[in-house]
């Protein structure tokens, strides 16, 4: 019992470290204040309607119209009931706050993956927090990124266990793997995910080149086939968001489009262009180790700077938050992917220490991880990618694949530290690359101490004289960042020292291995905790009240909240498509901010709705009163079709009045049949919308007559309103094309007339239309996807089997253990 006990007490003492040490961080939370990240509140604002009905009706919408006309809530807030384990992970981790738990989530989750490579408990204690405190995590929790985060938490423990499977146990390991998995598929970042799968696949690369070595192939193919069966529970048990996820990306900005375009740029995916937009400069890759290498992050610089100084001097001290200390190649970041200059020297001691595959696999990683976040600055090797890797090309933002990296060189380090205490090396061969390690991470730190301008020019690429940057201007900011490096690199190099005396002193037995492991730990808290605190500092706090301010109505707002009817509304006073003000928290808003808006509602924008902006742009400048402005509605098509019925140009005033809105429904009397999406797309600003309607051949079917004449006393409007169900009544002389301003999405939207299915199609792009009989009658929209419905059962019964495996594979252990004992 004594023993037992024994080897829980360091595990006990992980779970009370972590969590002292997630809560001194994050100490504000105890304050009762919470992050102002800008994601976290764009969530709360895309999520209002959504929660507005779970807690209505204790169900999931799963549709909202607050955002880009209409989308499905999936990528918004959707519950998954069936996913048993997520329910009970939310219970555990309850008590809780974020960003708390996430930074708790991930030290517990990099300590599981040392304990299962077999580190010292303690040493894997102090390795857990070097992969935590990587800097790079905090600038996620600062942006709001939650899911990231999460993600980010759970891949170290799932790829321990994939290892763990292939070298120790494999029932086990798989067991591991499909809990650790699901909890990463459950994140809901796709894209962290998919960078964990390219980990293990150098891994599996490795794994198999040395099977085939050392005459073990057998083996290797057993396990690979064995661990199919985690993977697929994992994916069963997220099968209703990853298969309604799946189902929508073929109609999101990330899938095909229908349009024809000529562009060397176009993938199946994602454009190159908005894929590499973030590009981490080769030159920049050295931020790992010197954190203000390249100025550190887009933020202005500290008072008391030179280009402040001169600034004053020169009467333009209102330019001083314009100018940015960092001058990478990238379009802006919140800062560098820093690692630590004592993991870093760890990192190079074990590619001197650390032997087989472990090594070339975290290597190569590593290496991988660096030339595909250089992006655009290596685009021969993006392009491999892009062009022939399974998905690649859906994702943006290729300096995150830096992520990998971040993975790899802690854990490599610290296999190195355990080869040393284990005694695998002689402690004289060991003090021999500890000398070769330090020289060279410490000389490269030196040579950027001794002379800075190997990191370049000190300038962004912008700043030069022909675009108006003034000399002493740019001699002001090379000084500033210039000292900036200077002062990281003397940091640097002072840790690395500070890492090899302690490992050193540790090999010449001048302090024990409990004084080793406490004061390497404290090394690294020392060097990467400050830098931290640079991008997510307490500052980044407030208290709830000074939060929900953003949540109190304009008179914009205030005059359209007065209408009870059912419309849209365009805001012209932000960044219309890229907006994160609470447009969409309290209307149904045209614009909105969200990454996978649907593919055709952007071309949409691009083509015509930004071209009504623009003629109600003219319009403004020329307008002589508020009624000349008005009659421009006329002309802007796209926006009527969609029942844009306000504008607002001020949210202190009150909005425009588009009496030219279409309403929620209209009876179009000739259909325009199309050859194509180019055609299709083409017409919109062409036709007159309340009499025309835009119909793609392949939906002729749908379409019997040439015209149909509406008749006088026809009427049609919506008589009900939930964000998954609408419902419309009726009255025509004969038969009809009604045209709805909803979204069309094939994909669980069902129409039915007076109870009975019927058929609906798409029109004017984006739009609903259907034909509808003579008479009296009710049409009722209802959103019922499948997907959704028959996941969460799939998800519900592979919970069930996991929770069974590991059930089973408990009361297994503990007949084991009863049998030895007797």
């Amino acid at each position: 019992m004594k023993n037992r006990f024994k080897k829980i007490v360091p595990h006990i003492a992980a779970v009370i470290v972590f969590i002292i040490l997630s809560y001194t961080y994050f100490y504000p939370v105890l304050e009762g204040k919470q992050i102002k990240a800008n994601d976290t509140q764009v969530h709360k604002i895309n999520s209002k309607e959504i929660q507005d009905y779970r807690g209505k009706y204790g169900k999931e919408p799963l549709w909202t119209n607050s955002i880009f006309s209409g989308m499905p809530a999936y990528q918004i807030s959707t519950l998954q009931p069936g996913n048993i384990i997520d329910t009970i992970v939310d219970k555990t981790l309850s008590g809780i706050k974020i960003p708390v738990s996430v930074l708790f989530v991930s030290l517990l989750g990099f300590y599981i993956l040392l304990v299962l490579f077999g580190l010292n408990p303690w040493l894997a204690i102090t390795g857990a927090l070097a992969y935590g405190f990587t800097s790079f995590f905090f600038q996620v929790i600062a942006a709001g990124h939650n899911t990231q985060a999460i993600a980010l938490s759970y891949m170290p423990p799932m790829i321990g266990s994939v290892w763990y499977a292939y070298r120790k146990n494999a029932f086990k390991g798989a067991i591991l793997t499909a809990v650790f998995l699901t909890l990463q598929i459950n994140a809901n970042h796709p894209q962290i995910t998919y960078y964990a799968f390219l980990c293990l696949l150098v891994f599996g690369i490795v794994e198999l080149i040395y099977s085939i070595r050392n005459d073990s192939i057998a083996k290797f193919l057993r396990v690979s086939v064995f661990l199919v069966l985690p993977v697929l529970v994992a994916i069963g048990i997220n099968f209703a968001s990853l298969y309604t996820t799946w189902e929508y990306s073929k109609y999101s900005s990330r899938g095909k489009s229908d349009l024809t375009v000529e562009h060397q740029n176009q993938t199946s995916g994602l454009n190159k262009d908005y894929i590499t937009y973030w590009s981490y400069g080769i030159g920049e890759t050295f931020n790992l180790l010197i954190p203000n290498l390249k100025g550190g992050s887009s933020h202005a610089f500290e008072p008391g700077s030179e280009t402040e100084k001169v600034l004053r001097k020169n009467n333009a001290a209102d330019a001083v938050s314009q100018m940015q200390a960092y001058w990478g190649t990238q379009p802006g970041t919140e800062g560098p992917h820093y690692v630590g200059a004592v993991v870093l020297m760890l990192f190079v001691l074990g590619l001197f220490i650390v032997k087989g595959p472990e090594k070339w696999w975290l290597v190569a990683a590593t290496i991988l991880s660096l030339m595909l976040a250089w992006g655009k600055n290596l685009m021969f090797f993006s392009n491999l990618f892009i062009e022939f890797f399974p998905a690649y090309n859906k994702f943006r933002a290729v300096t995150m694949t830096l992520v990998i990296a971040e993975f790899c060189i802690p854990l490599l380090g610290f296999l190195a530290l355990r080869e040393i205490i284990n005694g695998t090396l002689s402690k004289s061969e060991v003090i021999k690359k500890l000398k070769t390690a330090a020289a060279i991470i410490g000389g490269l730190t030196l040579l950027f101490l001794i002379i800075p301008k190997l990191a370049g020019s000190f300038r962004a690429p912008h700043e030069s004289t022909q675009n108006g940057y003034p000399q002493w201007l740019l001699n002001a900011l090379v000084t500033d960042r210039m000292a900036l490096l200077r002062a990281d690199a003397f940091r640097s190099l002072i840790f690395i020292l500070l890492t090899a005396g302690i490992i050193w002193a540790f090999l010449k037995e001048r302090i024990n291995l409990n004084l080793f492991i406490l004061g390497l730990g404290l090394l690294i808290i020392i060097d990467l905790w400050p830098i931290d605190k640079r991008y997510l500092n307490n500052d980044r706090f407030i208290r709830p009240p000074k939060n929900e301010k953003v949540f109190t109505p304009t008179l914009a707002d205030e005059y359209i909240l007065k209408d009870p009817s059912i419309n849209r509304v365009l805001n012209l006073s932000v960044s219309t498509f890229n907006d994160n003000s609470p447009t969409s928290y309290f209307h149904h808003s045209i614009g909105g901010y969200h990454g996978v808006k649907m593919k055709r509602y952007q071309e949409l924008i691009d083509s015509a709705l930004t071209n009504d902006m623009m003629i109600m742009s003219v319009a403004a400048k020329n307008a002589e009163s508020i009624e000349d402005l008005q009659k421009v509605f006329d002309k802007t098509k796209a926006l009527n079709m969609l029942n844009g019925k306000y504008v607002i140009i001020d949210p202190n005033v009150p909005p425009l009045v588009n009496e030219y809105a279409l309403g929620n429904a209209w009876f179009a009397s000739r259909p325009v049949i199309v050859e194509n999406a180019n055609e299709e797309i083409s017409l919109i600003n062409k036709i007159e919308p309340a009499n025309e309607v835009i119909i793609d051949k392949t939906f002729t079917n749908n379409i019997k007559q040439e015209q149909y004449p509406e008749s006088q006393g026809d009427t049609i409007y919506l008589e009900s309103y939930e964000p998954n169900e609408l419902k419309y009544k009726y009255s025509s002389d004969g038969e009809r094309i009604a045209v709805f301003s909803e979204i069309y999405y094939p994909k669980g939207w069902k129409a039915f007339i007076d109870g009975k299915e019927a058929d609906h199609f798409r029109a004017d792009y984006v739009l609903r239309a259907m034909l509808v009989p003579a008479g009296d009658h009710e049409i009722r929209f209802s959103f019922e996807p499948a997907s959704y419905y028959i996941g969460n059962k799939i998800s519900l019964a592979s919970s069930l089997l996991l929770l069974l495996a590991m059930a089973g594979y408990v009361v297994m252990a503990f007949v084991k253990k009863d049998k030895n004992i007797s």
